[in-house]
């Protein structure tokens, strides 16, 4: 069984984002009183034969991980360098020190030199004593790999965000793609045969850079997974809304929702 916890499935700003009325936030059509509304930045937990793996590490990571009851993880893998996506790298630190190694870190060549740039601290070799800075060890993976994260079997695949690719994960029968407008064919044919999909899907009017919801139901439609779950979620993106308008077999997220699905 493949155990994924969704530890936030909000856009880049959250939800609510900062402002609102009285500064306490901008819930747009978002009702404050569900509390399934109050989303942080979107990323992933995949636990599957005892190892852990992360999927992005936004600013939000140390409540997630300690809402999720997480101290350690057995590797990372970043969709893309987008902050929202990026952000809460140094909170790798303690989990360095509780797995009492380096991280192993997956993504593109590109999106690995970027957080170099970014966080170069965090890439020199291990300290000595201790981890008082976080310390990851690049894996570089690109589109149409099979690679070993973590200990977890993870088949890459290639999105379109228009501003950049970005990756998506499929292990087993579960899949992972946030952050996308569009799918080339050979993404299509190997998110065939899916039970469970968690997909980006940022508002209800067409976007530029993001999927909306029309555009995954007629993916969603394609593919026809058992299961479809909406992540990285906007301001018009109402819990309620959702879940009576949405087709069937589609569902939104919620921070902390923990999906089961069959290995194979």
């Amino acid at each position: 069984m493949i155990r994924v916890t969704l530890l936030g499935c909000g856009g880049s700003g959250g939800v609510p984002q900062l402002g609102g009325p009285d500064g306490r936030g901008n819930w747009g059509a978002c009702d404050p009183a569900e509390p399934r509304n109050r989303r942080t930045r979107t990323s992933a937990l995949v636990e599957c034969n005892g190892r852990r793996l992360l999927i992005d590490a936004g600013p939000d990571l140390r409540q997630q991980l300690l809402t999720a009851g997480v101290g350690s993880v057995d590797a990372v893998a970043f969709t893309h360098a987008h902050a929202d996506h990026v952000m809460g790298l140094d909170e790798l630190r303690i989990v360095n020190r509780n797995l009492g190694a380096a991280l192993d870190a997956f993504g593109t060549y590109v999106t690995l030199s970027t957080l170099k740039t970014r966080f170069d601290y965090a890439f020199h070799p291990p300290p000595a004593q201790g981890f008082f800075r976080p310390s990851l060890a690049p894996r570089p993976v690109a589109p149409g790999e099979v690679v070993e994260m973590g200990g977890i079997r993870v088949k890459v695949l290639r999105q379109d965000h228009k501003v950049m690719e970005t990756l998506g994960f499929r292990i087993g029968r579960f899949a992972y793609s946030t952050d996308l407008v569009a799918l080339p064919e050979e993404s299509f044919a190997a998110l065939e045969g899916l039970d469970t999909w968690v997909v980006g899907c940022f508002q209800r009017a067409p976007h530029p850079v993001h999927a909306d919801v029309a555009l995954v139901a007629a993916w969603t439609e394609r593919l026809r997974p058992r299961r479809t779950v909406l992540t990285h979620m906007g301001l018009d993106m109402d819990w309620a809304w959702l879940r009576a308008n949405l087709p069937r077999g589609i569902e939104p997220a919620h921070d902390g929702m923990v999906l089961e699905v069959p290995a194979d």
